[in-house]
């Protein structure tokens, strides 16, 4: 439909909300586009790259860049709000929560200062730091009351939203890079040992391992109903049963998959360095479509309105959509 151009690599993945693509660049800026159009409503400017997505809500967009801070910006107007320092780069994607009298929203992100911050998400003030002992890379996943997120120290942390406190820890085997899936008390998430991990947190153990991938996972999982499916550096996407682990199909691209895939309906979306964007079977993992874009995506899609939105090294974000 459209491709927009930024001036660096697009390592950040979009996120749409309220007809706009939000979306880091290497070039520093953060930028909102308009989803139909294709064209820039605002950039704001940060101290270095932008590679983490951005996270919306309530009419402000958090991104984290690797100058180290976490910004929050205006969605309608990209005026910045205020900006929270943390002592490392900020690669992975804020989520948020509500506080836990309802009444506050709170921004929770990782750094490379080996911590998990939850910052207000009016004031930009501190409420609480979990440390670990080492990088944060990717994003915490909320739920239950729960942020869970794997670390460079290889280990699967839950902490309690509410005061930091720790939950529950789990070792992974291997650092944790990628950003962690939880649904229904269990985390789905692979680390630099190649192994792709499910865990109970109420146990505290490992439920299945799948080592189908000799090459290290840095893509999150996306979690269907039965199955579970995830890139690997092997250069293949990767489907498994959600129960036990085995393995249901390999789609085999050019290049690594770092990109997250995402699940609509019957069909998995997800980009490869071999600088295609593949649309493919869930059932059976036959390939359904694919756009070279030619240079790689580490990007993830985002899907909205029957439009995939995606980042590629080539600088550009990409829009496609069936017959309108």
């Amino acid at each position: 439909l459209w491709k927009f151009k930024t001036d660096g690599e697009i390592k950040s993945s979009p996120v749409i909300d309220d007809e706009l693509v939000f979306i880091g660049s290497s070039d520093a800026n953060v930028y909102a586009i308009d989803l139909e159009k294709g064209q820039q409503v605002w950039a704001y400017k940060t101290g270095d790259a932008v590679e983490a997505a951005p996270c919306t809500v309530e009419g402000s967009v958090f991104v984290g860049s690797s100058d180290n801070f976490l910004y929050a910006l205006d969605a309608k107007s990209g005026a910045l709000k205020w900006k929270y320092q943390t002592d490392g780069q900020i690669l992975g994607a804020a989520n948020w929560t509500r506080s836990p009298d309802g009444k506050r929203t709170w921004i929770l992100v990782g750094s490379y200062d080996s911590k998990l911050h939850c910052v207000d998400s009016v004031s930009g003030e501190a409420v609480w730091k979990y440390q670990t002992e080492s990088y944060v890379n990717g994003s915490p996943a909320v739920g239950e009351g729960k942020a869970v997120f794997g670390g460079c120290d290889a280990m699967i942390h839950a902490v309690s939203v509410a005061d930091g406190s720790k939950v529950a820890q789990i070792d992974a085997g291997s650092f944790i890079a990628a950003s962690a899936a939880f649904l229904d008390g269990q985390v789905y998430v692979g680390n630099y040992d190649n192994v792709f991990i499910r865990a109970d947190l109420a146990t505290g153990k490992i439920v299945w391992k799948y080592t189908g991938g000799d090459q290290p996972f840095f893509s999150s999982a996306a979690v269907g109903q039965n199955v579970v499916v995830i890139g690997g550096r092997d250069k293949h996407v990767h489907c498994v049963k959600r129960d036990n682990g085995k393995a249901v199909w390999r789609f085999p691209t050019g290049g690594q998959v770092d990109s997250s895939p995402v699940i609509c309906g019957d069909k998995v979306i997800v980009g490869s360095e071999d600088g295609r964007l593949y649309m493919i079977r869930l059932t059976d993992g036959s390939e359904v479509w694919s756009y070279e874009i030619g240079q790689a995506i580490t990007s993830s899609p985002a899907v909205a309105e029957g439009m995939v939105v995606i980042g590629s090294d080539d600088g550009y974000v990409y829009a496609f959509a069936g017959k309108r």
